[in-house]
């Protein structure tokens, strides 16, 4: 299992990931190198003083776009666009980052979400709305990252080598209003839209099914490229990578029993445009 990002310590900014300070001394680094001020460099990326210097303390991560144009000013020959995932990583909530790691090396990976459309599957709205109503609730710099990091995991769907995704939801998830209106009917459209990736699958599991292997809740199921069998289970933002083959061996067969269950993928698409039809 990864290891989890380390803080900094003993600088008074022990709350941020190390990699955002490691990240900021290499802006800083190849700054001089060019014999650059801060203002300067600044200048020529299109940020504020107060932005270049924050990336360059370790206190904000920075955003694709200002490793885009670091990269051009400074010169850097790509190694600050090395680092940029692990810096958009580690704006994940620290008890998921350990299998967002393991997920960025997935050649397959099955979930079932019974209560919310799950992260990879997300409109930028309703991930809001979910943040926005975290408790205790979390500081909006916070939240942003939150967002922005979800959002970038979502590369996984097109990337390639390819991912073979297949997503079982609730029919609860879809029906539970979060946000206005406009939120959740974008939302339900989006689910359909990249329903048709041919790499994705996404079914739904009605609430008038009846017993189910899901009913003890959330799960994931994933293959790594060295075909490496991993599961999954959250809650209450506790996370648990599940590595033992037996045990990994009994969620295979759950997702399984799962999606035999479940409404078939032309069905789901059915229920879901009418779903948002009805809003």
């Amino acid at each position: 299992m990864a290891a989890r990002q380390q803080k900094k310590p003993g600088n008074g900014n022990d709350d941020k990931p190390a990699i955002w300070a490691g990240y900021g001394k290499l802006v800083r680094l190849f700054r001089d190198k060019a014999g650059l001020t801060q203002q300067a460099l600044a200048e020529a990326v299109g940020y504020s003083y107060e932005q270049v210097a924050s990336i360059e303390q370790g206190r904000r991560p920075a955003k694709a776009a200002f490793t885009e144009a670091a990269e051009r000013v400074l010169g850097a020959g790509g190694v600050l666009a090395t680092l940029q995932d692990e810096v958009e990583r580690a704006k994940l909530p620290t008890f998921f980052q350990d299998f967002a790691l393991i997920e960025t090396e997935a050649v397959s990976r099955f979930s079932y979400d019974p209560l919310l459309v799950p992260g990879l599957l997300q409109t930028e709205a309703y991930a809001r709305e979910l943040f926005a109503g975290h408790c205790p609730q979390l500081g909006e710099e916070t939240a942003e990252q939150h967002v922005e990091a979800r959002l970038n995991r979502q590369k996984l769907l097109t990337r390639t080598p390819v991912v073979e995704l297949s997503f079982v939801i609730g029919e609860a998830a879809l029906r539970n209003p979060l946000g206005s209106t406009e939120v959740m009917r974008e939302q339900l459209l989006h689910l359909t839209q990249q329903g048709r990736l041919r790499n994705v699958e996404v079914q739904v599991m009605p609430t008038v099914r009846g017993f189910h292997p899901g009913l003890n809740g959330p799960m994931v199921v994933l293959e790594t490229l060295e075909h490496r069998q991993v599961g999954y289970i959250e809650s209450q933002e506790t996370g648990v990578v599940i590595t033992e083959p037996a045990r990994v061996s009994a969620f295979g067969l759950r997702y399984g029993k799962l999606r035999s269950q479940a409404l078939n993928v032309e069905e789901s698409a059915r229920l879901i445009e009418n779903a948002a039809g009805e809003l």
